[in-house]
């Protein structure tokens, strides 16, 4: 296979986008930056809401040292059912687009070993947590017929759509152990292994104002396809500063990304129409988390996390194109703040949950040039492009059966941002146009439309306390 370099637009910091693959600043912070949030169905009813609670394996997603809360073993697994909705809109036109997904969403288990000495250390756990997640994601776009395309002097064609595809999973792996110190002190560390995999497309379509025929065109450097692991440790503390209110504090070190990236590449001076592949490494932002809970008894508990990052997105320099990304993170990345709150009601044997969660929205306000719905060109400032804050809503059921139980949970997430593409040039140093396999098709301005992304997530956990 041939080993080939990828050639990167230059960034500056008042204006986003010359060559570069939107895609690829995406899936920095929405994928590699981010984090699988499935945990059991209690777990996810109470919107991942448990930092200062515990007592699960799921602690491990939020902090370890909730490993420490349990007093008896457990083991559980969760189904999960997936539903990702993507409305795109564009010059008054929309498409929806749906994508169904089920699949192992959550293991997890805890070992506790009691302590029987005459110390205040009471319980010593171990924990492991499997959480897993698709990340496919399908936005087309509806064609604009003012956007025109002259490829020589007696032939053009007009903008027919465009299609983002991008298939995967990211998935975490957790090992961790929690200590009891007299039912008042908790302590836990968690080591963390994720994976991913992903396999992205970037179509555009163009009809011919002469016979009506469609051609296809694919974006330089795509598809891709990336491989990747990584690693990260967290520690964390709980404390009861009264019967009834603890609190919790956990620190998760960046994640260290190890990518191996393939792609296929058109027109090259040299080789043509070939396939290479390159080796990344990249490093997320590091994430702290503040945790409060209120316990009322046996019957009712409330909990509320708080996480930031608090460095941004970097990638180990091999090139100009590592160097333009971490200059693009470093003047246009905002540190993410997610808010989760989540409550647990029991009514002997039922349980009753609810909760909430927000993160913000990762980028600060872009310009960039784009094509208005009559086919100008100008420049636009933007507050919500390639990503944007995100609601999630969420509820759920669970009956206990003693030794054995079982858990449902509902959430609903929601989010709108503006979706640019369609832009790329060709020089001699730069290449990011789009190819068919007869003509190139390049572009100085974006397109750019409105996206409004629903997905909704339904879990069901079976479990067994020992």
């Amino acid at each position: 296979m041939l080993k080939k370099s990828l050639v990167l637009m230059s960034i500056s910091a008042a204006f986003f986008a010359q060559a570069q693959d939107v895609s690829i600043i995406r899936n920095s912070i929405d994928v590699y930056s981010g984090s699988p949030m499935v945990g059991s169905s209690k777990f996810n009813a109470m919107a991942g809401s448990n930092g200062a609670l515990g007592g699960d394996a799921s602690s491990l997603l939020t902090n370890p040292a909730g490993l420490g809360v349990a007093i008896s073993g457990e083991i559980n697994g969760t189904l999960s059912i997936n539903n990702n909705k993507n409305t795109s809109s564009l010059a008054g036109s929309s498409i929806n687009y749906n994508v169904n997904d089920v699949d192992l969403g959550n293991v997890g288990g805890i070992m506790t070993f009691q302590l029987m000495t005459e110390s205040a250390w009471k319980f010593i756990n171990i924990g492991v947590n499997f959480s897993n997640q698709s990340i496919e994601n399908y936005v087309e776009t509806p064609g604009n017929s003012n956007l025109m395309y002259d490829f020589d002097v007696d032939r053009s064609s007009s903008y027919a759509g465009h299609a983002y595809n991008r298939y995967g999973n990211l998935s975490k792996t957790s090992f961790g152990v929690g200590a009891n110190y007299n039912h008042n002190l908790y302590l836990g560390v968690g080591f963390n292994f994720f994976n991913a995999t992903i396999d992205q497309y970037d179509t555009a379509a163009f009809k011919s104002l002469q016979n009506g025929a469609i051609d296809y065109f694919d974006k330089q450097n795509t598809p891709y396809f990336e491989r990747s692991t990584g690693f990260s440790a967290s520690l964390g503390v709980i404390g009861k500063v009264s019967p009834n209110f603890r609190i919790g504090a956990a620190l998760e070190t960046p994640t260290f990304w190890e990518i191996e990236r393939s792609y296929d590449f058109y027109n090259d001076p040299e080789l043509g129409d070939d396939f290479g592949y390159e080796n990344r490494r990249f490093t997320s932002p590091l994430k702290a988390t503040v945790s409060a809970a209120v316990v009322a008894g046996k019957n009712f508990s409330l909990n509320a996390d708080y996480s930031l990052g608090l460095s941004r997105p970097k990638y180990k320099v091999y090139g100009p194109a590592e160097t333009e990304l971490n200059d693009f993170f470093e003047d246009n990345y905002k540190n993410v703040s997610e808010l989760r709150l989540g409550a647990e009601y029991r009514i002997k044997q039922l349980r009753l949950r609810g909760g909430y969660s927000y993160v913000s929205n990762p980028l600060d306000a872009l310009t960039i040039n784009r094509f208005t719905n009559e086919g100008t060109t100008g420049d636009q400032s933007y507050s919500n492009l390639i990503l944007n804050d995100r609601n999630l809503l969420s509820f759920g059921l669970g009956y206990d059966f003693k030794s054995f139980y079982i858990d449902a949970a509902y959430q609903n997430v929601t989010s709108k941002y503006s979706n640019p593409f369609m832009r790329g040039i060709l020089t001699d140093n730069i290449d990011s146009a789009y190819y068919s396999p007869t003509d190139i098709v390049t572009s100085d301005a974006y397109i750019v439309s409105d996206v409004k992304n629903s997905r909704n997530n339904f879990f069901i956990t079976f479990g067994w306390k020992f």
